[in-house]
């Protein structure tokens, strides 16, 4: 059933990328675009829901411990040590101890991607969305705006690794959007086109 007030529970496993819980479910009924970006966190990072709020929402300071229980009787113990000089492509080295062993990751500069626009993520789960499969360089584009396609159309080439890779219309349809032009860099799952039902 539809109508005003209605709302779809598969449409809500679909955004979580999982079936609803008893609590996912309070979540989605009553803030429903909440729990959607949460779920797209969740998705991308890992179970975000274990950290500290403090530690979510503000990030750790230079010699924070925070211990973190996985589950019940489980728990880590992260010490943030040294954060590196970010990279022109907005990533930074970030060194730390896990349980008292040194670790190093990459991650990216959370300030510098607010003063630099980043490139906007396809949403899993949209069929109309064309995402980059791999970090690369465009190398030519064959669509624009407007444009009719029919699957299997090439959209655009990519390079990547020197090796050149084409990008086809997964069906049939309508260039709503195009984000990209040649030359341009992405990374794996950058938003490059969107792609909508044709008219009937």
């Amino acid at each position: 059933a539809t109508g005003p007030g209605w709302i779809d529970l598969a449409e809500g496993a679909k955004r979580a990328g999982r079936p609803l819980n008893d609590a996912d479910l309070a979540s989605y009924l009553m803030y429903p675009k909440v729990f959607s970006e949460f779920s797209g966190a969740i998705r991308k990072y890992g179970p975000v829901s274990v950290l500290p709020t403090m530690t979510y929402f503000y990030g750790m300071k230079l010699g924070q411990e925070v211990s973190i229980e996985i589950e019940a009787g489980k728990a880590l113990v992260v010490v943030l040590q040294v954060v590196g000089e970010t990279e022109d492509d907005g990533q930074v080295k970030v060194f730390f101890e896990l349980n008292g062993q040194p670790r190093t990751i990459v991650v990216p500069n959370r300030a510098f991607a607010a003063t630099h626009p980043m490139r906007r993520k396809a949403n899993e789960g949209d069929d109309s969305h064309v995402s980059a499969p791999m970090p690369g360089a465009i190398s030519s584009v064959a669509i624009k705006v407007g444009d009719a396609l029919k699957a299997g159309d090439v959209l655009l080439t990519m390079e990547a690794m020197k090796m050149e890779t084409a990008l086809h219309a997964p069906r049939d349809g309508v260039v709503a959007e195009l984000l990209v032009t040649a030359g341009a860099q992405v990374e794996a799952k950058d938003l490059l086109a969107v792609i909508v039902p044709p008219k009937a």
